[in-house]
């Protein structure tokens, strides 16, 4: 997607399964981590979710309905800029859940040496230690949002419409100024991945001399006129 689809900026990330099933798939890579084999697999999960961050694409997860975003999988969610999760009423019983297990405290560091969880936070160690005291209970999307695990928690009545505005508006803004901006907030961290793949030295330098910035239309060129900037969509 990210070599042969150059104009397609943002990527919608959806799970399809049972949650039992991927926790349990958890269960066997925490128990048999020193094996060569699972060890091997964990690594190649790693650098795919790393990848993945760094891939200068818009992410939005999806957890709705038949969702199995738990344990390794959940990492997908962490990693999105933007997570949306079904907001169905109490009892129904096809609301999503999603689910941490200990795979989400570790074995997937980012590219700055931390988990999702922790950069999430920014380190805030009250709000991490409810997060690990929800470990192992299957989590609604009102105990999600309170936990600060989404973004967004719209009901069925407004669901398809939250998610039709969130790609508009994406879609509406410089692809160049994205990159940057997600950049910057997935690498809160300080080392010599972040200064290349985050913050400034790498990012918005390299921005604002883009012809999406201040070529003859870009949106500094035509800032104040009225005009609307016109933008070259591919992203690198």
């Amino acid at each position: 997607l990210r070599s042969n689809e150059l104009t397609l900026g943002a990527w919608e990330i959806k799970s399809r399964g049972e949650s039992a099933h991927i926790l349990a798939c958890d269960q066997v890579l925490e128990r048999l981590s020193e094996h060569w084999l699972v060890r091997e697999t964990i690594g190649m999960l790693r650098r795919t979710f790393a990848r993945l961050e760094v891939s200068s694409r818009s992410l939005f997860a999806i957890v709705d309905q038949d969702s199995c975003f738990a344990g390794t999988l959940l990492e997908l969610v962490l990693a999105a800029d933007r997570s949306y999760m079904l907001h169905l009423p109490n009892g129904n019983a096809q609301a999503p859940h999603i689910e941490l297990s200990p795979m989400n405290f570790g074995p997937y560091p980012t590219a700055q040496g931390t988990t999702r969880l922790h950069a999430r936070f920014y380190g805030e160690v009250e709000r991490l230690a409810a997060v690990q005291s929800a470990l192992g209970k299957p989590i609604d999307a009102e105990q999600a949002f309170a936990l600060g695990l989404v973004t967004l928690t719209p009901d069925d009545l407004d669901w398809r419409d939250e998610i039709r505005l969130a790609f508009e508006e994406r879609a509406s803004l410089s692809p160049d100024a994205l990159t940057g901006m997600e950049a910057n907030l997935r690498f809160n961290g300080e080392n010599m991945a972040t200064r290349i793949f985050g913050r400034l030295s790498a990012w918005q330098n390299w921005i604002f001399i883009r012809p999406n910035a201040v070529g003859e239309h870009g949106a500094l060129k035509i800032f104040g006129t009225g005009k609307k900037a016109q933008f070259n969509r591919d992203r690198i």
